[in-house]
């Protein structure tokens, strides 16, 4: 659906300080509006710059509006610098320059806001603590104040200004202006555009968790089967239906709904014109196991003298009552389970309403819940955020109470046991409130769960206190619901969290964090009051997703974040849970209800803050003990390769030692044999051999050099690159005396002699020694193939 057009001019809702703005006093404490007053027109901002070192505290398209400095938070006696932006109230702290959390307030949550002058004793803050000298100017002199109620998230402070600086009518003017939107497009929401946790398709997710409760896995919506009307889909008892899909029938309702499949669109739309508002009984969740259905719906308008019927109505319900599972079984039966209290019933009589007769529906049922309405509740919220200023630590008048008990603890006593809480907490009446809604909740878990009976709910318009019963029904019978994907709200919550520890994947933490982003308004996807509104006004395509950031939030540190339960056990809750009545006593919630007004009480004797301490302690531990180990695998690792090297060393020594040895006697061997011819012969040092023959007396000087050779060595030594083969240099001289006998008879014998007279041998055969040349060249050939590293002369 296309967004409206921005209109020029100005809008309303930018108004400037100096403007003739004229205000009741209701209008200047309230400081409050409602969706149906809002336009949609989109106005962009003034581009204003940024005060210096401010920056790095600002969020994305958050701008500043006003600010004041010297003032005083005078819930802690802190001094430092207040701004006004278009998205919260930002106190930074004047020493450290850090943002006080106490002191910064998102403007979506201020409840009230005027402006007051007063005179602070300063006596008794002085036993506490001895203040700054501007803080003693501020508190000793009537100053002005700007009181703020953050009635949403349970806070009450007050900002004291300097006197004559006009500080305070600046961000009085700014609050006037941004606390109530005119229009919608003023919202920090939407006017922060792009974000980067865009958001995701909420029909398509509404789509899915249908085919969920139907049981079809195998389907995933998309935007193309919205368009074609392709996800009309059955089981064999309920169906999606389209009847809605351009929100004419119900403008509150979804463009889906659940409904049986034996009743057709027609049906549905005359049964929709018996109940108020048109919010026809529609299916909130199936059970998957026995049948049974938890549908929500609308007070039907039965009259004045409650006699008004409607066939259509009475069919639709009849058909929430299946068979039972098995042979010739009967049919379920319906609870009717009305919230309201039985005279509030009776009394809407009178304005059409009223409630079902059990004789005009199957197999019915009726019972009232007894919760009060949405109005009781808000001032018993009220009451309590009134008590916990009070009686805080950090309250809005500057006294802590320790002085105002006389050193007592926090209100006498400790909030997170029940008597303590029932006996402090006075007429607030929230606790009995929450009571009410949990006690409802188990017992519709209870009758689908343990008697396989489908239940209807509805109070006056099926909205508020529906809603809450709904809820905490489902998050109570569907452990998909108690997870970070399923889940959806929050008081009630935290109370099964203490009761069901081991129920949830998320942590309470990760509730309050949920609690300030709704309340905060910073995120678009609780904006507006229906499908139909935020889809008119282009909501999830113009701001950020609440739920991308929190998923966000906890991507950064994985499981060992805050928002994760360190107790959650899955298989322990496999099946619904069903508090018996005697654990509905709720108690406040420490985390979220005394944060600000008694900081300490709020964490004191948590069970899980002190867990996640352990095991953020653990962690450190174990990632210590990993890297030791890891050390001490690379210290393992070096040892071994130098064990390893070592080993290859001596191998290596071994195999020259053998080598030597092998040498000494091959040298030994050669020495005996030209010995043996009757040489003489010599090896030096370098691995050179000289050999001298003495034969005739003619003098013919030869040389026999044998150079060094490189032979590869066998498969056992080829390791030992550095080895090379036994270097033997032979030289064979021959000294030839003429007046030798044996010379004289080896010339007149020699056939070979030279004309000249000389001596050819050895080149030429020799009477005397031609064969003892050729044994001997024989001899030293075979050498020279012959490898020193071969096992020729290797013992057997």
């Amino acid at each position: 659906m296309a967004t409206p057009k921005p209109r020029s001019g100005r809008s309303t809702s930018l108004r400037e300080p100096g403007d003739n703005i004229r205000l009741t006093e209701s209008e200047k404490i309230e400081g409050t509006g409602s969706w149906e007053t809002l336009e949609w027109t989109k106005i962009e901002p003034a581009p204003r710059s940024v005060p210096e070192g401010l920056l790095g505290f600002l969020l994305e398209a958050e701008q500043v509006i006003v600010e004041g400095y010297g003032v005083v938070l005078v819930n802690t006696d802190e001094a430092g610098t207040l701004f006004v932006t278009n998205y919260r109230l930002l106190f930074l702290s004047e020493g450290s320059r850090n943002i006080i959390p106490l002191g910064t307030i998102p403007l979506a949550t201020i409840e009230k806001f005027n402006k007051i002058a007063m005179k602070l004793p300063s006596a008794p803050r002085q036993s506490d603590r001895a203040p700054s000298r501007r803080l003693l100017q501020v508190i000793e002199i009537d100053s002005p104040f700007l009181l703020c109620r953050a009635g949403k998230d349970m806070r009450i402070i007050v900002f004291g200004f300097r006197p004559r600086t006009k500080q305070r009518r600046a961000v009085f003017d700014a609050l006037v202006r941004c606390t109530r939107p005119v229009s919608l497009w003023d919202l920090y929401a939407v006017s922060s555009r792009p974000s980067r946790f865009s958001n995701t398709n909420p029909t398509v997710r509404l789509l899915n968790e249908y085919f969920r409760l139907l049981g079809m896995v195998s389907c995933n919506a998309s935007a193309s089967s919205i368009e074609d009307g392709s996800y009309t889909v059955s089981n064999e008892w309920w169906r999606i239906s389209a009847v809605n899909s351009t929100y004419t029938m119900c403008p509150t309702y979804p463009f889906a709904l659940l409904v049986p499949k034996c009743i057709s669109d027609e049906e549905v739309l005359q049964a929709s014109t018996f109940r108020a508002r048109c919010r026809l009984p529609v299916i909130s969740w199936c059970h998957p196991g026995n049948g049974a259905v938890l549908a929500r719906s609308s007070q039907p308008l039965v009259g004045l003298m409650m006699n008004m019927r409607s066939n259509a109505d009475e069919k639709l319900v009849a058909s929430l009552c299946t068979h039972l599972a098995g042979p010739k079984q009967p049919r379920r039966k319906l609870y009717i389970a009305d919230a309201r209290p039985r005279k509030n019933a009776l009394a809407n009589g009178a304005m059409g309403g009223g409630s079902e007769s059990s004789s005009n529906y199957f197999q019915s049922e009726i019972v009232f819940f007894g919760i009060e309405n949405i109005h009781a509740m808000r001032d018993s919220l009220s009451r309590l955020r009134d008590y916990l200023d009070t009686h805080g630590a950090t309250s809005s008048d500057g006294m802590s109470s320790f002085l105002r008990h006389g050193g007592w603890t926090w209100g006498g006593g400790n909030l997170s046991s029940m008597s303590a809480s029932v006996s402090t907490l006075g007429d607030t009446g929230w606790l009995i409130h929450v009571q009410n809604v949990l006690a409802g909740s188990a017992w519709i878990a209870a009758r689908i769960a343990l008697e396989s009976a489908s239940v209807l709910v509805h109070c006056s318009d099926g909205w508020d206190r529906t809603t809450q019963l709904i809820s905490l029904a489902n998050l109570l019978l569907d452990p998909y619901y108690r997870t970070f994907k399923g889940f959806q709200w929050v008081d009630c919550v935290s109370q099964l969290l203490r009761m069901y520890p081991f129920a949830f994947e998320f942590s309470s933490a990760f509730l309050v964090d949920f609690l300030d982003c709704v309340l905060s308004c910073r995120f678009g996807n609780f904006l507006c009051n229906s499908d139909k509104e935020r889809q008119q006004s282009d909501i999830f395509d113009t701001s950020g997703c609440l739920w991308m950031y929190l998923a966000d939030l906890r991507a950064s540190e994985g499981s060992s974040h805050v928002h994760y339960n360190l107790f959650y056990e899955p298989s322990k809750h496999e099946g619904p849970l069903l508090p018996p009545a005697a654990a509905l006593a709720p108690t406040l919630w420490p985390q979220f209800h005394l944060r600000w007004a008694c900081p300490s009480e709020a964490q004191a004797g948590e069970v899980e803050a002190q867990c996640r301490s352990l095991a953020k302690k653990f962690s450190e531990l174990q990632k210590a003990k990993e890297a030791a180990e890891m050390k001490a695998k690379e210290i393992a690792a070096t040892t071994e390769s130098l064990s390893a090297a070592l080993q290859n060393e001596k191998q290596i020594s071994s195999s020259a030692m053998n080598l030597a040895k092998r040498a000494t006697k091959e040298s030994a061997a050669i020495k005996r044999a030209i010995q043996s011819l009757g040489c003489k012969v010599h090896f030096s040092g370098s691995g050179d051999c000289t050999v001298n023959i003495e034969s005739n007396q003619t003098e013919i000087p030869h040389k026999l050099i044998q150079s060094p050779s490189k032979r590869e060595s066998d498969g056992n030594m080829m390791q030992n690159d550095d080895k090379s083969d036994l270097s033997v240099s032979i030289t064979v001289i021959d000294e030839v005396d003429s007046n030798n006998p044996i010379t004289k008879v080896c010339e007149s014998l020699c056939p070979l002699r030279s004309r000249d007279g000389g001596c050819r041998w050895p080149d030429a055969g020799c009477a005397q020694l031609g064969s003892q040349f050729v044994g001997l060249k024989a001899n030293f050939d075979a050498f020279d193939r012959l490898s020193i590293y071969d096992s020729y002369f290797r013992s057997e």
